[in-house]
């Protein structure tokens, strides 16, 4: 048998060794042949899912194949999470994670995947803010009064929220820590009935979203406090933030598109870069505006490093308060 020569060997391991990263990038470049699914946790028609179906919107029109909205409520998004988690990595099936994902990786103690390393981080996509809302009755126009009022009324306030473990609970609990104040949480099955009762009188205070709070605002028929984002809401900009009385206090929603493990990193260059070509378009913008958000521009490393940082977050909360998933 007649052996190669030594440097035509060579050339030939070399050659070798590179045929997976061709293969791979030319699978990007190619990328996608047929239509992509974006899985969504929660109902048609919410918040979580008028995000989503914005930003399919977008990409199926940059990239020429129809980003199709999944939606798979239940669990508080674990089913649809691990619907993405068990999928192949090949960029037709994707997850519009969001500040659930961050806060149910401790809040649920039985999960049967591990969101941080199970998931790979594709963009952010956008953020808001919670809003402190209270009932006229409550007898606080800022909130330092309000901060003296629960101080003075020790478990005397209840504060509603749209359920066990949500942004809309967490947020309050992680104000109670850093003002030292003493509420009683009332949970209800999400957020729009936690509203009704607080404008009939049952509740005193509901950390709110601005998408379901900001009409009862201007109607006067609550009073906002403050924003519980390190930034004024566009919605609201006369509304003062919680971090300016309360320093290192910092809540609000978010939500951005993850992966299963092991996507080839130029899908999801591709995907982070036309997501984030969206994001910098004006009408795009304008349409988080009038959900109270904005866009949430990050690269792959640094939408993964945010991920880690909320979750970490939210774990000692959860643990602080002793939260158990109901």
């Amino acid at each position: 048998m007649k052996f190669p020569h030594r440097r035509q060997f060579l050339h030939l391991v070399a050659g070798a060794a590179a045929l997976p990263a061709v293969s791979q990038t030319a699978r990007a470049q190619g990328y996608p042949t047929r239509p992509v699914r974006l899985i969504v946790g929660y109902a048609a028609g919410g918040g979580t899912d008028i995000v989503a179906r914005l930003i399919g919107q977008w990409l199926s029109e940059r990239i020429r194949q129809p980003f199709i909205i999944d939606n798979r409520p239940g669990a508080g998004g674990n089913i649809a999470t691990e619907a993405v988690v068990r999928a192949p990595p090949d960029g037709y099936t994707l997850l519009l994670a969001g500040h659930p994902n961050a806060i149910g990786a401790t809040l649920y103690d039985k999960l049967t995947y591990n969101f941080l390393k199970d998931t790979v981080p594709v963009a952010g996509v956008a953020r808001g803010p919670m809003i402190i809302v209270v009932n006229p009755s409550v007898p606080a126009k800022t909130l330092v009064e309000f901060i003296a009022y629960a101080k003075a009324n020790p478990g005397k306030i209840n504060f509603g929220s749209g359920g066990i473990g949500t942004g809309t609970h967490l947020s309050g609990e992680l104000f109670k820590m850093i003002a030292g104040v003493n509420m009683v949480h009332v949970p209800y099955r999400g957020e729009a009935p936690a509203l009704t009762d607080l404008l009939g009188g049952q509740l005193q205070v509901v950390f709110a979203t601005v998408t379901a709070s900001i009409e009862y605002i201007r109607a006067g028929k609550v009073r906002a406090l403050a924003v519980t984002t390190t930034m004024r809401s566009d919605a609201l900009p006369d509304t003062p933030m919680i971090a300016e009385f309360l320093p290192g206090y910092e809540a609000g929603w978010w939500y951005g598109v993850v992966a299963p493990k092991n996507m080839p990193a130029e899908i999801i260059d591709r995907l982070n870069r036309e997501i984030n070509t969206g994001l910098a378009n004006s009408k795009m913008q304008a349409r988080f505006a009038d959900l109270g958000a904005v866009p949430l521009a990050l690269s792959p490393a640094e939408f993964g490093k945010f991920i880690a940082s909320e979750t970490e977050k939210w774990a000692k909360v959860i643990r602080a308060a002793n939260i158990k998933a109901e």
